[in-house]
This record gives C-alpha cells, structure tokens and sequence, in this order.
C-alpha cells in the first residue's frame, strides 16, 4: 500500500533568508497562495522573531491560508516560540516548529553547552509549544555532524514531551546519499517511540546532493521533506520541491509513496519566485530550467518527433509547461527544420527545402540559435524572390531630450519618388509613422526587436519586425550601423513581403 510523503515548503522561510530572495509581505502572500494551489502540505512561512515585517507576514498567512498547514519557526527558548503562536494562532491549521543544535561542534564553538543541557532545553521548548498547539515539530540542527546515539537520545525526549514531527536536517550539506539513509533508517529503528511521530528529512545542497539525500532518507522511512521552489536556499540552496515531486511521480516503479502536489502547477509556481524575486532558474536546472525541455540534437529531435518518450522521460505538460521546445541549431537536422517549415505556414517542395535548409545550416554556424524570424527571413529571401515595390532613398531624424523627434523620410515606391515628414514619441516611431503615410499600409505592428551583431561601439545593429495585417503576417529584417536606419530597412523590408503575399494569396 502506497504511503503519502508530505511535502513541507520552506521558501518562504530558509528560501527567503537568502541573499537575494527577500520579498515584501504581499509578495509573500502571493507565493503562499500560489503554494496552497500546488498542493503543498505545509508552508513555513517564516521566523516571527526575527523581525516585525516577518510577524506581519507570517500572522497575514496564518490568517489567510485555509487548506495547507501553516508553521512558525522558533528557536528553542520561550521569546521565539511565545511569538510564533502569536503570529500562526489564527490558522486553521497552526504549526510551531522549534530547533537546537546536537552537534558537538555547535555546542562546544556555538551554544557552549553540554548534551545534558541541550535535551532540557528542547524538552522544555517542545513541551510550551505543545501548550499552544497540538503540532510541534523538533528540529536537530546539524543532526548529520551529531552523534547517532545522542540524537536518538533528544528525538525520545522530544517525542514524550509532545513533539509530532522530529526533523533530521543536514543542515550544512555534509552528507552523501549511501550516510544519510543510513542515518534515517537507524533513527526509525532505535527511537523506541518513534511510532508517535513522522519522520522528516530538511536537506541543503552545498554539495549538489540535497535532493539525492532526500531520496534516500525517503527510502529509508522518512515521510515529509522539507524544501523549496526552484531549490532556493541558503548558501547553494535547500532539495528542490519539483524535483523530488517529479521523481516520486516519473519513477513510481521505484517508490511505494506519493505527494498530494498537483504537479502541472510546477511551472507556474516556479515563475511567479523567479518573478518576484527577480533570480532566474539556470537553464540546465531540472524541471524547470529553459532547457529541460528543449532539445537540439538532431538525434534527439528526430527521435522526439517519431515518439516523444524516446527522449522525455516525463511531458512537459505534466509539470505546466505547454509543449516541449526544439531549439534550432547547428546540431539540428533536416526532420526538425522541415517541422518547424511546416509549423511556420510554409509548404516548401524538396528542392526548396533543400535551398532553405543549405541556408538555414549556414547561418547557424554563425548564430547560438536560430528563431522563427530567422526561418521566415531564409524561406522570403531564398524561395519567394519578393519584388521591392518600396525603397528606402533618404531617411533624417532630430531628436534629442528638448527636440520633438522628428523624420524625413524619401522613398521609391514603383518608381516613383515621395516625402513627407513627421514627429513621434521617439526617432522610430517618427520614421515609421512617416513610412506608414507615404506607403498608406493598414498593417500592424506587432514585433520589434534590436540585435548587435557585431561587438564595440560601431556594431552593426540588426532590426526585426512583424506586420499582420488581415490574417497575413510578415517579418522584415534590417542591418546598419545606424540602428534609426536598419529600422526603416526592415519596416520596409517586411512591407514589401506582405505586399508580395498578398497578391499571391490573392
């Protein structure tokens, strides 16, 4: 019979104390939100005694989180944990959590007390958080550096005096997977009342291995894991939730456990951290990076095309990402380029797809990636010869910061040469508002973006844009020096092929 894991989110907490992730109590609430919706079972929404905002934030939380646990952290004396019930009384379902070192190397450099001490000192906090509240988890800091004997000692202790979680943290991320479920299994087995408690495991990633160490201590009999969203943490960070919700999902053959995580929410949480925190996943990261499921091999992509459990061993749906991602590149080949051809709207014959794709290899030797844009521009440029109906002649703009930015522009449009002149928001919008009337296009723009494609101060800028204009869409793509020049170059550039297709629709 399948036992439930339960999954105890700390970005709030050990996620938020860390360089760079701090967020505002509204912030907070968001994330706390959006963490009930993934179906976490409980928050750690911060530590009250460290100051007045996090009490606001944690006490806002407690009040307003209905279906997940919400728990306080609190040092092992009697200011911290009269302050967290403070904070988390109003929860529906309130949890004070409270920790002491066990380490000889913290009671001797750090709290300079002996073990005696330290097992009064937790048995008397477990017991004045139990008054508040029926669940009280204890924590062993640094419990992997600890003596085993000695933290079988404390967790008994703990545990007649009330505690209903005892917390086994390798909070320095000392261990290795093989020690750590050792560890786990030898607490489970000579803790004589270890049946009155779950067993949780609260690992950091200084190593790279605090998720591994949270699978093994699973395996072992561990029953909650504490960790973050996208692993966030102090110093390297905390195990990440998604991947150990993922891994508990994809390998189901491996573990007789589950999660309550709805993991198609995954994604979306991750973003909405990244977003309020301003830190970006690397793209490697598992689950949730750029590239987990995105693929450029040609190998791989052929495979993935053929069937996508080739080379996914999980969708990217499952975990809220839309599709999977063939990256276009030098690695590519030809299946994945005549794809994403066929995705583009564009039903090209062999020859031409030839001709595209001879193209296409070339210009990914000189780019990292090559974009939708870039195709488009290979396909107008290499199979439809579009006719240039609209020539740029002269272009001047003013601007400035007390000048109205201001454009003249000379075009040759069938031969026949035009001017006007116009002011706009900025030296672009001038020019293209004046293109606009000379041209009389009832197109949209709808994309514009700025590459350098060359380095130092006289790069050569490279401009694209997209018109749609009555279901029909094209990009334009412009180089100068003089970025206001390769703009009108690929304003123009994607008015001549949207006149060229709609005649051809036509």
């Amino acid at each position: 019979m399948e036992e439930r894991v339960y999954i105890f989110d700390t970005t709030l907490r050990d996620g938020e104390q860390s360089p760079g992730y701090t967020m505002n109590t509204q912030e907070k609430l968001r994330v706390a939100k959006q963490l009930e919706a993934l179906g976490v079972d409980i928050i750690e929404a911060g530590f009250p005694q460290a100051s007045e905002g996090d009490f606001q934030a944690v006490k806002l939380i407690a009040e307003t989180i209905k279906e997940c646990e919400v728990a306080a952290l609190a040092r092992a004396n009697d200011e911290d944990i009269d302050r967290a019930w403070e904070a988390i009384k109003n929860a529906k379902k309130p949890r004070i959590h409270t920790f002491i070192s066990t380490s000889d190397i913290h009671l001797k450099y750090q709290l300079r007390k002996t073990r005696d001490e330290v097992i009064s000192i937790a048995v008397r906090s477990v017991k004045r958080a139990k008054k508040y509240t029926d669940i009280v988890e204890f924590s062993a800091m640094d419990a992997t550096r600890s003596d085993w004997d000695f933290l079988v000692k404390i967790f008994e202790e703990a545990i007649d005096a009330g505690a209903t979680v005892i917390n086994i943290p390798d909070t320095v991320g000392y261990a290795v997977p093989d020690e750590f479920g050792k560890l786990v299994k030898y607490i489970k087995e000579n803790v004589r009342n270890i049946s009155n408690a779950i067993i949780s495991v609260h690992c950091h990633n200084d190593l790279g291995l605090a998720t591994a160490n949270s699978i093994a201590a699973i395996r072992s009999g561990a029953r909650q894991v504490e960790c973050t969203i996208n692993g966030i943490g102090e110093r390297a960070g905390n195990a990440s939730l998604e991947e150990i919700a993922m891994i508990l999902k994809t390998r189901k053959d491996m573990f007789s456990v589950y999660t309550g995580i709805n993991t198609e929410k995954i994604y979306p949480t991750s973003r909405l951290v990244t977003t309020i925190t301003g830190v970006p996943v690397q793209p490697n990261k598992a689950i949730v990076g750029a590239n987990a499921f995105a693929h450029e091999s040609g190998i791989h992509q052929d495979g993935l095309l053929k069937a996508k459990f080739t080379y996914e061993i999980m969708t990217p749906e499952s975990v809220g990402i839309p599709k999977s991602t063939l990256v276009l590149g030098k690695h590519s080949g030809r299946h994945a380029f005549r794809e994403r051809i066929k995705e583009l709207g564009f039903n090209l014959n062999e020859r031409e797809l030839n001709l595209a794709f001879k193209r296409f290899k070339a210009l990914a030797d000189l780019k990292k990636n090559v974009y939708d844009e870039d195709i488009e521009m290979i396909i107008m440029d290499e199979i439809y010869k579009v006719p240039e109906k609209y020539k740029l002649v002269y272009l001047n703009v003013t601007c400035g910061n007390t000048t109205v930015p201001t454009a003249t522009v000379k075009l040759e449009i069938d031969g026949v040469v035009l001017q006007e002149v116009s002011t706009g928001v900025g030296p672009v919008d001038a020019t293209y508002k004046v293109i606009k009337k000379l041209v009389k296009t009832q197109s949209r723009l709808v994309k514009y973006s700025v590459n350098s494609i060359t380095k130092d101060m006289d790069a050569q800028g490279e401009v694209f844009v997209k018109l749609e204009e009555k279901g029909i869409s094209a990009v334009g793509k412009g180089v100068d020096t003089d970025i206001i020049v390769a703009s009108a170059k690929a304003y123009l550039n994607a008015l001549n092929k949207l006149e060229f297709m709609k005649q051809k629709k036509g």
